[in-house]
C-alpha cells in the first residue's frame, strides 16, 4: 500500500509519457513480491536515452509497444506480461521465478499466458537481461500456488532430484475416491511433498485453525494408507534444502 501511494506521488511530477513498470507495476498488478526493494519507484520511458536512477524513482528507457501498457486505477502501467519479462530480465533467478509463476496462476480477466510471455520476450531478445529471462519463463509454472512452492521447485531441481507432478491429485486405489491434491508427488516413487507455510491452515475464511489441522492429519493418514511416503517442509528449510533433499532421497529408495 505504501509503495502504491509512493507510486501515485512520483507519477504526478514525472513527464506524462513515463509509464510504471518493473517492481512498481507488479504491485500494481498485485503480484506477490519475494524479497524485491520497494525503496524505489520505477518507470519506463518509451526511448534510447535519459534513463537514471534517483534515491525515490527509477527511470528505465525502452521501447514500449502499445499492447504493452495498460491502464490501472487512472495510472499507465506496463502489462502483466511485459512486467514479468522486464523482472526477469533484472532480477535474480529465484525472485524472478515467483512473480513469473504467479502471473501465471492468476485466475483473472488480465491473466496472462506462456504466449504472451514469449512475444514479450521476441520482441525483447537483443536487450540486457534477456538469455537469464528466457531461463525464467521456460521455468515458469503457473501450477504453483505460493511463493513457497515456487522457491521448493527451484531447490528441488537444484538438488538434483527427479522432477514432480505439481498439484498431484491422489485418488484411493479401491474406489478411485478423491483424497488429496498434494503440491508434489512422485508417483512413480511413491513419495509426496508439501510445502507447509502457514498461510495453508488458515486459507479458508472463517475456518478454525484446530480444526484445519485434523483435516490435515487425516488427510495424511489416508494418504499413508495409499503406501504413499509424506515429506514436508518449511521457509526455514528453503534457505539449506540439503536434509529435505536427503530426506526425500531416503523416501525413494525405501
Amino acid at each position: 500500500v505504501r509503495h502504491v501511494l509512493q507510486t501515485r506521488a512520483a507519477m504526478q511530477v514525472l513527464s506524462h509519457d513515463a509509464v510504471v513498470s518493473h517492481v512498481s507495476a507488479a504491485v500494481m498488478h498485485r503480484l506477490p513480491i519475494w524479497a524485491v526493494r520497494l525503496d524505489r519507484v520505477h518507470v519506463t520511458r518509451s526511448r534510447r536515452t535519459g534513463g537514471r536512477s534517483g534515491a525515490r524513482v527509477h527511470v528505465h528507457t525502452a521501447g514500449l509497444d502499445p499492447d504493452e501498457v495498460v491502464l490501472i486505477a487512472g495510472l499507465k502501467v506496463t502489462s502483466l506480461a511485459r512486467t514479468v519479462i522486464d523482472l526477469a530480465r533484472t532480477l535474480p533467478f529465484e525472485k524472478s521465478v515467483v512473480l513469473a509463476d504467479s502471473a501465471l496462476s492468476l485466475r483473472r480477466v488480465d491473466r496472462v499466458d506462456r504466449s504472451a510471455l514469449h512475444t514479450v520476450l521476441e520482441r525483447a531478445r537483443r536487450w540486457p537481461g534477456a538469455p537469464g529471462a528466457r531461463r525464467v519463463v521456460a521455468f515458469a509454472d503457473g501450477r504453483s500456488e505460493s511463493v513457497g512452492e515456487s522457491r521448493s521447485r527451484i531447490a528441488i531441481v537444484a538438488a538434483g532430484l527427479p522432477d514432480p507432478v505439481l498439484q498431484w491429485e491422489v485418488r484411493r486405489s479401491g474406489d478411485g475416491g478423491f483424497i488429496g491434491r498434494v503440491d508434489f508427488g512422485w508417483p512413480e516413487l511413491c513419495t509426496v511433498g508439501e510445502f507447509d507455510g502457514l498461510v495453508k491452515y488458515g486459507r479458508v475464511a472463517g475456518s478454525d485453525p484446530a480444526a484445519v489441522l485434523v483435516e490435515e492429519k487425516r488427510r495424511e493418514d489416508a494418504l499413508r494408507a495409499e503406501g504413499l511416503a509424506m515429506v514436508r517442509w518449511t521457509w526455514v528449510d528453503l534457505a539449506d534444502f540439503t536434509p529435505v533433499a536427503a530426506r526425500l532421497r531416503a523416501r525413494f529408495r525405501d
